[in-house]
């Protein structure tokens, strides 16, 4: 017999839980403001890309195990366990992350919980959050402290977010250690299939438990940003970074994962996620870890300006008058994702130095037009390509990954390419007749 849950927030994060927990035999109702939103969701449509998602939202939902609702009275009566799924973006003019979302989902649901409950949050939140939400929900709820607040953060990459939320690397709790109370026994219970597969299932306080999530991405960002220190060390001294790269991988304690140099990374975690750690750090007094992560986010821009000069130089030194190529615009593969993308922004700058841009996405381009109205949308990488002087790969799709120089010989006006992601054969470009550049490659 599965648990009654729900889900508050329907973005990318509450969808995909929502819809993986009814995939585990739950029932789940998931919450959202968003009509829209919500109507796309009951029709089985996640109102984003994602691979797999579609197919798993639309299975439980004609299996009656999965819903949605604008209703928090509705979900308070439903459910007793309630996980909180929406966006901590940052704030305005800040490097803090906005927690007025979550403070609007408990200070709504909490004077509705009249039973034993269970809330578990999954947003990313600044260290502290979890405590002071408790004491909201012990002040507002009628059941008092039997209203319980946990944390259990998420570790999704887009593009795997099915996979990762049905067969997790590790699930992290945390619970409130001076008052243990039913979290943890719940938690179990939700998961109790994806233990019974071999996940690590880890409880911890609920201040480690925040800590995890952004302490995990301000790592993977620290090791993309090392690999792109070394890519302008390499540039500067004649050196291959992808070889580089390569080697320092053999080494089991370093591993080859996230060693990619390139234009840096985006997207609606890493960027946010560090900078409100930084801005955590310092109200604590960290004073050395908020310097460490100020130089990872520093590293990580200046990608964004060094594709453009690379672009400028191949050009001949000026970007007035030329037509661009730009292949990528989601700040990954898999995902129509534009949040913080570098390819976007690259494109745009290049734009603003006099080049005509043609930007062309397999998914993101919808979402591209929105945010950039501006740049030139193409149909597809031909029409991007035609008559350009120079074409940019900014996003390492598969169908980027797997071009032949013989695809676009015809094409181009000038076959240069520069490769933002170090994802083509430069051997294979060049002797085809082509000018590669690559980030960190001589």
């Amino acid at each position: 017999m599965g648990c009654r849950i729900a889900v508050f927030g329907t973005g990318y994060l509450g969808a995909t839980h929502a819809a993986c927990m009814a995939e585990l035999g739950h029932e789940v109702l998931g919450v959202d403001v968003d009509a829209s939103k919500l109507a796309r969701l009951s029709a089985g449509e996640a109102p984003f890309f994602e691979p797999g998602l579609n197919e798993v939202l639309k299975a439980n939902i004609d299996a009656s195990r999965l819903s949605f609702t604008s209703s928090y009275s509705e979900a308070a009566e439903f459910a007793d366990i309630h996980f909180i799924a929406v966006a901590t973006p940052q704030k305005r003019g800040e490097f803090a992350a906005d927690l007025k979302y979550v403070d609007q989902v408990v200070t709504t649901l909490a004077p509705l919980l009249r039973r034993p409950s269970v809330i578990l949050g999954k947003s990313t939140v600044p260290v502290g959050t979890a405590s002071r939400l408790s004491d909201t929900v012990a002040e507002l709820a009628p059941a008092g402290r039997d209203a319980e607040v946990a944390w259990n953060p998420e570790f999704l990459r887009e593009g795997f977010a099915v996979k990762d939320t049905l067969h997790p690397d590790r699930i992290v709790l945390g619970i409130d250690v001076q008052r243990r109370g039913r979290a943890e026994a719940v938690a179990r219970e939700v998961y109790e299939a994806i233990i019974a597969e071999g996940s690590p299932f880890l409880v911890t306080d609920r201040e480690t438990a925040e800590l995890v999530k952004t302490a995990a991405n301000a790592f993977l960002a620290t090791k993309i940003s090392f690999i792109n220190a070394m890519a302008e060390l390499c540039e500067a001294a004649g050196a291959d970074v992808l070889e580089l790269a390569d080697a320092m991988g053999h080494d089991k304690r370093i591993g080859r994962r996230f060693l990619n140099a390139g234009i840096g990374f985006g997207g609606g975690c890493l960027p946010k996620d560090i900078r409100a750690f930084m801005a955590r750090a310092g109200e604590l007094g960290a004073n050395d870890t908020l310097t460490l992560l100020r130089e990872v986010d520093s590293i990580n821009m200046r990608r964004r300006t060094r594709m453009v000069e690379i672009a400028k130089g191949v050009a001949g030194g000026s970007l007035i008058g030329t037509r661009v190529a730009v292949l990528g615009a989601a700040f990954k593969p898999d995902s129509d994702d534009i949040r913080d993308s570098p390819a976007l922004n690259i494109a745009g700058q290049i734009q603003l130095q006099g080049a005509s841009v043609s930007v062309y996405d397999p998914q993101a381009m919808d979402n591209s037009r929105t945010l950039f109205p501006t740049l030139d949308y193409a149909e597809d990488i031909r029409t991007a390509c035609a008559g350009a002087d120079i074409t940019l790969v900014l996003t390492e799709w598969e169908e980027f990954r797997r071009l032949e120089p013989s695809d676009l010989n015809s094409l181009v006006r000038h076959r240069r390419i520069v490769d933002g992601r170090n994802c083509l054969d430069r051997e294979k470009w060049r002797s085809a007749g082509w000018e590669y550049r690559g980030m960190g490659r001589p």
